[in-house]
């Protein structure tokens, strides 16, 4: 099994925090307030020494995917995999232990509301 990425400043383990979106779904009303709620998140990790980096992801269809192919490299627009659920933004932080991770994950999922927040370590080199 590969172990956990550690940050070598403050030897804690990093996890991804991945916020999935359904396709075509249309922003809620209090979108405003959740964007306020995800900065002061945010805010809470850079306090605590947990925050790594966070961005938001464009739509799928913006996507390019390339693909090697006997010495030549395709290029497709487009996502990679069709779904009905994309990744729409994400957080790399850094915690203790899987059980942290989930902790702030768990924080981060009851401010999105119906938008599942996956949790997944990062690999160590």
């Amino acid at each position: 099994m590969m172990s956990t990425a550690t940050d070598p400043r403050s030897g804690m383990k990093q996890y991804l925090l991945g916020i999935y979106q359904p396709e075509g779904a249309t922003p809620p009303d209090n979108l405003d307030e959740i964007m306020r709620e995800v900065d002061a998140f945010n805010a809470d990790l850079r306090a605590a020494g947990k925050w790594v980096f966070a961005a938001g992801l464009h739509a799928p269809e913006t996507a390019t995917v390339l693909r090697a192919n006997s010495g030549e490299i395709l290029v497709t627009d487009g996502p990679y995999l069709e779904s009905k659920e994309y990744i729409a933004g994400f957080s790399i932080i850094r915690a203790e232990d899987l059980d942290e991770a989930l902790t702030w994950g768990r924080r981060l999922a009851t401010i999105l509301g119906a938008l599942p927040v996956e949790v997944r370590p990062l690999v160590d080199e």
